[in-house]
């Protein structure tokens, strides 16, 4: 199992945060999916979207991360959302009641969609994107780079 997670956030709006997750959360990167995530949240974003489709592998302290997720975008008056989540994981989430309190969708259009009003409130031309990866299970990240996301050219990097 490696010991490898990789988190890529784009900011379609100043208030949203859309983080795809991609590889194993578990006993060894679950925390740094909360601080990470917490991060953002942390710097204004109350508006969380989890893109957990590249998640290979999910265990209780993953889970654990997702509702700690769930407490700080509450604390802040903002909300989740769950999308492409895998079917291992939606079974955790509904066996655990879970599904009742992270709601989930198909996409992160729909995710956006379902978590704010009709109000457009984008950041005009260029959203911004950060990556943060962990390896060797020690929880820190390897590299955190803020990377230019031009819209025009990146269609989907243009989810407001």
């Amino acid at each position: 199992m490696p010991d490898t997670l990789h988190l890529t956030v784009q900011h379609p709006r100043p208030d949203l945060a859309i983080a795809s997750v991609a590889g194993d959360v578990d006993t060894r990167t679950a925390d740094t999916l909360r601080r990470e995530a917490s991060g953002v949240i942390e710097r204004g974003c109350p508006h969380l979207v989890l893109d957990l489709s590249g998640v290979g592998f999910c265990d209780s302290a993953g889970l654990s991360a997702l509702i700690g997720l769930w407490h700080a975008t509450q604390s802040v008056g903002g909300v989740i959302g769950l999308v492409d989540v895998p079917d291992r994981l939606m079974r955790m989430l509904v066996l655990t009641g879970v599904d009742a309190v992270l709601p989930v969708h198909a996409t992160a259009a729909e995710a956006v969609t379902a978590m704010t009003d009709s109000r457009s409130t984008s950041t005009g031309e260029h959203g911004s994107i950060t990556g943060a990866s962990t390896r060797g299970g020690t929880g820190e990240p390897t590299r955190v780079e803020p990377l230019a996301c031009d819209s025009a050219h990146n269609p989907a990097a243009d989810l407001s």
